[in-house]
């Protein structure tokens, strides 16, 4: 296949884009023929998404080509959920949420992650990373289904759960053996949320102990981290220590840490040492500004705190950011529907961002950054050896795709068309297309 006439973000000229076998072959100016590798056909008859001949071509006519979009912290477990009214602040959106887990079910659980996650695929989002909560109370039943929800989205979206202990591990005797458990299931990784603990040294154990399951597993670590509106509580402290703890075990590029809303509750000074401790240490932040907003400030009568994580100086120090949704419809967060652009939109309004080259930047966020996140070491975007999880939007004008929110005219998983505006017709042809600038 050759997606022909595709614009990238930050390239001044159109390019073509071979795929073979689901990946990514080469990405040549448009126009260029370009080199197929001997085993081409034979990898694409091996491989299962492969499923159009590799001569087509799909002319994009200069629309802009995006890689895959990617849901790095989402709840598919508990979207759709609904909240109290009224709205909660963190405990109480949690012990809300406690209550209703009571009453899950496996087919429940895999309807409501199996609607949010197509959802997002027909705006784009091609893989998700879903923490998914373990706990005595819903034992295995969140991970069972929304790995059921997984097999059924096969070949369309990927979705990777994170095993999330979100009552805690100390504070819920018999969770660990569960996340235990969970984590010998495929397609699992490692989650965590220390804050939940009952003290500060409790919460360092509860690292300690998800970073030890990630180097058992071999698989990446995620943990929600220092959400709060100030940093009263030590237990909403811990990024210099999780840093740390990462540079410690050489854990670099393999360690996330959501929402982390009390770095901008914090001096400046003591912000930027914590802010370059993560960036040494490879940490990703993961800003969820949807849920933060609506958690945070709950207490302000005056001035009250927007509680997000500080896009811009996390950009400044050199921390890898990503921008995922976290909740859609649920007590921590009751509107959403999976719109990455529309979050990574509502990203830059909180964030005082306008500059060009930020609003790329917030454009990686749910792209390049998350599916590091998901696969690391792995290569992503559009570039040879990357996947072939692709998302084509409705414009030629690459610096105005979040302020407009385009349509989404195709979305591909492994080169195959699996959603999408244009997917019932595409204009197809067999041979080249002339470059057009």
């Amino acid at each position: 296949m050759i997606l022909a006439r595709a614009r990238r973000l930050r390239d001044a000229h159109l390019v073509d884009v071979h795929v073979h076998g689901g990946r990514v072959a080469a990405v040549v100016p448009s126009g260029t023929p370009a080199p197929v590798p001997a085993d081409a056909r034979a990898d694409a008859r091996a491989d299962a998404r492969a499923d159009v001949p590799d001569d087509e071509v799909l002319d994009l006519g200069g629309r802009v080509l995006l890689p895959g979009l990617v849901e790095s912290h989402l709840h598919l477990d508990k979207a759709w959920l609904g909240g109290p009214p009224g709205g909660a602040n963190l405990a109480d959106a949690i012990a809300w949420t406690a209550a209703r887990k009571a009453t899950f079910t496996v087919d429940d659980v895999a309807a409501r992650a199996e609607h949010v996650a197509r959802l997002g695929l027909a705006l784009g989002s091609t893989t998700v990373r879903a923490h998914t909560e373990v706990d005595p109370g819903v034992g295995l039943v969140g991970v069972e289904g929304v790995l059921t929800a997984a097999a059924r989205l096969a070949g369309q979206v990927r979705v990777q759960v994170a095993v999330f202990p979100q009552e805690g591990l100390d504070a819920r005797p018999g969770t660990l053996d569960l996340v235990r458990a969970a984590l010998r299931l495929p397609g699992t990784t490692v989650g965590g949320c220390p804050y939940v603990e009952a003290t500060r040294a409790d919460a360092e154990r509860h690292v300690t102990t998800v970073l030890d399951l990630a180097e058992e597993h071999g698989v990446p670590a995620d943990l929600h981290l220092d959400l709060a509106d100030d940093a009263d509580d030590d237990r909403f402290t811990l990024a210099e220590h999780v840093a740390a703890a990462v540079e410690a075990r050489g854990l670099h590029g393999r360690v996330a840490v959501g929402h982390v809303t009390t770095l901008a509750a914090l001096p400046r000074d003591r912000r930027a040492r914590v802010l370059d401790r993560l960036a040494a240490a490879g940490v990703t932040v993961t800003v969820l500004p949807a849920t933060d907003l609506h958690l945070s400030g709950r207490r302000d009568e005056v001035n009250v705190r927007r509680g997000v994580a500080p896009l811009r100086d996390l950009w400044a120090a050199g921390v890898p950011v990503a921008v995922s949704s976290n909740n859609v419809r649920n007590a921590f967060t009751p509107t959403g529907r999976a719109d990455l652009l529309d979050i990574a939109l509502l990203a830059a309004r909180v964030g005082h961002v306008s500059e060009q080259h930020e609003l790329d930047l917030l454009v990686d966020a749910v792209t390049t950054v998350g599916a590091r996140l998901v696969d690391p070491g792995a290569v992503v975007g559009v570039e040879p050896g990357a996947a072939a999880n692709l998302t084509v939007l409705d414009t030629t004008d690459p610096g105005a795709l979040l302020l407009d929110q385009p349509s989404r005219h195709l979305v591909l998983r492994d080169g195959a068309v699996v959603a999408g505006t244009g997917a019932a017709g595409p204009a197809r042809t067999t041979t080249a297309l002339a470059a057009v600038t």
